[in-house]
């Protein structure tokens, strides 16, 4: 069997584009001296194509879905109201 490589992040830091290719920074909290907030630290970079990018988009939103069905994420009632307010 091969040999899969887990990469961890506590987020993304930043999305762009550039040069035709959508790029994720993905960031670690590290700790800071003296109990002060953690830092976010960017360790990898993710790049793909924007096809790509819509095919994980559409991915994460399926499994998002799945996770509010399931309990383990609640919909956020006043984000919702707020976003078809923007509209």
């Amino acid at each position: 069997m091969l040999e899969k490589k887990e990469i961890f992040a506590d987020g993304i830091g930043q999305i762009h584009f550039a040069g035709n290719m959508v790029r994720f920074d993905f960031v670690t909290l590290q700790p800071e001296v003296d109990g002060k907030a953690p830092v976010p630290q960017p360790n990898i970079r993710v790049i793909m194509p924007p096809q790509g990018f819509l095919s994980a988009f559409n991915s994460m939103q399926q499994l998002i879905d799945k996770l509010l069905e399931a309990g383990v994420l609640q919909k956020n009632e006043a984000a919702a109201v707020k976003d078809k307010k923007a509209k």
